[in-house]
């Protein structure tokens, strides 16, 4: 999400605005950072998916970092500059974050904890295919070879099949209570970052059936998984199951050590019978461990602007869609 085609992917919405500081040749840390328009306003808001880039122990360059960031939000009359690095949860990364301005976002609260995932699983999957998948829970080793023997299959999709997959997808926000993206978002996916070789599209099929579905975005030595879809139909030959293992054996052979399946919930603040919880135990089963990242965090550039924002626009939303 910090490439510079993830840009082109969020367009028209956001615009673009990368931002670097250089030694020399050398970028030393870097920012694409996302504009959205405030509706009527001649103000926007700036959100910093997954970054800023740098190494945070480098004092002067996120100063340095910061001080473009600023400019650039003086320059657009951004009311508010929002991050969330993929960095690890410490009191060292708080205090690095509030010192350059930062304070945690009060958006950053319940559900996956933010814009992004606060918590994600991940696994390694270096050592041989057999090692790797010796790790797994027993029985997600039986779902797979179950799959395999019902004649479950997993391959790389092609642009023809985006309507299908989006139908896997709509089907899954109805089932678990999401807002889902329209086929056009998935189209750009494969315009943007499929050309590039930053994505891979896979469906899974049950004698020509389409079943299961999901994007890797990759940049090795990772592989991030995405945009998880299945029907409900033929549950039973586990296709999400085979689908996984098939991305990993995927992933491995370009030359990724990392398969990360994204966002887990918090699991105190998810009941037991919750879809969360269910996610989060099926991640679990092919042996993926917890990451928590240190969060969602605001710089506020404009306290009355921010405020109506962050806390009078959300009750005013509710209270329209309670009358609705």
């Amino acid at each position: 999400m910090q490439c510079l085609e993830w840009g082109d992917v969020k367009k028209p919405l956001w615009q673009p605005i990368p931002v670097a500081v250089r030694n020399g040749e050398t970028i030393v840390a870097a920012a694409l950072i996302l504009k959205r328009r405030l509706p009527r306003v001649r103000h926007c808001i700036f959100y910093i998916p997954r970054g800023p880039v740098l190494d945070w122990t480098d004092a002067e360059a996120a100063r340095q970092l910061m001080e473009a960031i600023r400019t650039e939000a003086r320059t657009h009359r951004a009311i508010l500059v929002k991050v969330d690095p993929a960095v690890p949860n410490s009191v060292e990364m708080d205090r690095t974050l509030r010192d350059l301005g930062f304070t945690p976002s009060p958006d950053a609260e319940g559900g996956f904890g933010g814009t992004q995932p606060r918590s994600v699983m991940k696994r390694s999957i270096a050592g041989t295919p057999d090692e790797v998948l010796a790790s797994f829970h027993q029985k997600w080793r039986y779902n797979i070879r179950l799959a395999a023997k019902k004649g479950v299959v997993v391959r790389e999709a092609q642009r023809a099949d985006l309507p299908a997959i989006h139908e896997l997808y709509r089907v899954t926000a109805q089932r678990d209570g999401f807002t889902g993206r329209p086929l056009a978002y998935f189209e750009r996916l494969w315009d943007t970052l499929g050309a590039k070789d930053l994505a891979k599209f896979f469906i899974t099929e049950l004698e020509g059936q389409p079943l299961a579905a999901a994007i890797c975005f990759v940049l090795p030595p990772q592989c991030w998984y995405v945009y998880g879809a299945s029907s409900n139909e033929h549950r039973n030959v586990m296709p999400n199951h085979a689908m996984q293992w098939a991305m990993m054996e995927w992933a491995k052979n370009r030359g990724c050590t990392v398969y990360d399946f994204r966002g887990v919930a918090d699991e105190t603040q998810v009941q037991t019978d919750d879809h969360l919880a269910g996610l989060n135990r099926f991640k679990a089963g092919f042996a993926a461990e917890v990451v928590s990242y240190v969060g969602e965090y605001d710089l506020v550039l404009s306290p009355a602007w921010y405020w109506l924002w962050t806390t009078a626009r959300p009750k005013i939303l509710a209270r329209m869609k309670k009358k609705s």
